[in-house]
């Protein structure tokens, strides 16, 4: 703690203060592209994620005003029509990330778009405002603190951003936005044993929680409640609580309110965990490069950092996944996709997928070997990968430049038509109009009036 004041009233001031003219240009192509990007993750899951349906029942059972829109299913109060969002947001594990890893566009977009409807003609510069506030506060808090593995930082820290997000559409003084922010707090939580265990639900919806949760506090705030205002600082706040006051606070002040940090933001051009890419890109360009078939295939030796070792543990559980969220996040199985199909695709993961005979056999051949050249320190490691033919013949390669990394960043043509792919596989397809005028709508957001119209286009 510092005789400076807590750094909840340093966000507050500034979540509130942002506007739109001071963002850079960065900052609003990445608020945009995540506009983009996310609702067609969203749409992806309401047609190839069962699990969501006894969420969206919750959701109905629970009633109340018809405030904001559910992809793919109606309307519902705003709280949990950003419950729900959220919860489909992350399932296909392909919304976008920072280069350090963590989701924070889950918990942001959902939240302010629900608001928005809640409140009514919220423009695509304010909307756009919004999302850059959240994004550039979660990098903040993600790069500028101890290093762990253990607390979620998508929900830990996305539930602030999105909340701060959230309070701007509402346009919260700062006192109120601090005391959102504060609000917050009492719902900041969620361990990696949500994402490293295998076989449960809720590694693809835990943004659900930190969407609904920074709704409710930006409408508690708004309604007058308030909370202390040492949330971050304070002898139990945030950072001694989770981070044993290890954080570099001049880093997170550094540039704040004209360094927006969320213009780091990447999109996955592949609907796997982030650390995996490496790997998935390295054997696609094996097979693909030396034209190596299934059947020649002997062995696939991929190297592994800890978190590598996470995603191949239980080894057998991992080569033979049994829910989609699981194939997400299973190492041996994505490389026996990228090698039997050399791509990795939406359409793999799905019922018939999980038990495609040709992947569950090359899934037996990848065998991981622990190597600490490839622990995730901060930034998401590289992935290694060493293919043994049948004939005795080693292709060995470093997966680097992947597309959708810092190197090979997405253009917005890639991202519409991942948009455009992933629409193609909601439960209810959009038309190939409503696809091309959802597109235009993202890319031209700073022109429109109302930016919840996007939602309700796709709704």
């Amino acid at each position: 703690m510092t005789d400076a004041r807590d750094l909840c009233l340093e966000f507050a001031a500034y979540a509130a203060g942002a506007r739109y003219d001071a963002l850079p240009a960065s900052a609003i192509e990445a608020a945009k592209k995540s506009t983009l990007d996310l609702f067609g993750v969203i749409l992806a899951t309401t047609g190839l994620e069962p699990a969501v349906r006894g969420l969206i029942d919750l959701v109905r059972e629970n009633g109340g005003p018809a405030e904001s829109s559910v992809v793919g299913f109606g309307r519902a109060p705003a709280v949990w029509a950003a419950f729900a969002n959220g919860a489909m947001a992350h399932c296909m594990d392909f919304d976008d990330l920072t280069p350090w890893g963590n989701h924070a566009t889950s918990s942001i977009i959902p939240a302010a778009f629900a608001i928005a409807e809640r409140k009514g003609r919220v423009s695509g510069k304010e909307m756009i405002t919004a999302i850059a506030v959240g994004q550039d506060l979660f990098a903040r808090l993600l790069r500028n603190v101890k290093w762990r593995k253990d607390w979620n930082m998508s929900t830990v820290a996305g539930v602030f951003a999105a909340t701060a997000a959230a309070g701007r559409i509402l346009d919260l003084t700062a006192e109120r936005m601090a005391n959102a922010l504060s609000i917050a707090s009492m719902q900041s939580g969620g361990t990696m044993e949500v994402v490293y265990g295998v076989g449960g639900d809720m590694r693809g919806m835990y943004a659900a929680f930190s969407a609904k949760a920074a709704v409710l506090s930006a409408l508690l705030a708004e309604k007058g409640l308030s909370g202390p205002k040492s949330a971050f600082e304070g002898r139990v706040g945030y950072f001694p609580t989770y981070f044993d006051n290890e954080y570099d606070r001049a880093k997170i002040m550094e540039g704040l309110g004209a360094d927006y940090q969320g213009d780091t933001t990447l999109y996955k051009p592949w609907p796997a965990v982030g650390p995996a890419h490496g790997h998935i890109h390295a054997t696609i360009e094996l097979v693909s490069g030396h034209d190596i078939p299934p059947d020649d295939v002997q062995a696939i030796r991929v190297h592994a950092g800890d978190y590598h070792q996470i995603m191949c543990t239980p080894l057998e559980s991992r080569r033979a996944p049994t829910t989609l969220v699981d194939a997400k996040f299973s190492l041996p199985f994505l490389v026996a996709v990228a090698a039997v199909h050399r791509d990795v695709k939406i359409s793999h993961f799905t019922g018939t997928g999980l038990h495609d005979p040709a992947v569950l056999a090359m899934a037996q051949k990848v065998v991981p070997f622990p190597d600490p050249a490839y622990d995730w320190k901060v930034e998401l490691p590289p992935g290694r990968v060493a293919i043994t033919t049948r004939d005795g013949r080693t292709f060995d390669r470093i997966g680097e430049k992947v597309l959708g990394s810092p190197e090979a960043p997405m253009n917005w043509d890639q991202i519409a038509r991942k948009f455009g792919e992933c629409a193609s596989v909601a439960a209810v397809p959009p038309s190939a109009v409503k696809v091309a005028e959802a597109q235009a709508f993202a890319r031209r957001l700073e022109t429109q009036a109302d930016a919840a119209a996007l939602l309700r286009m796709l709704a």
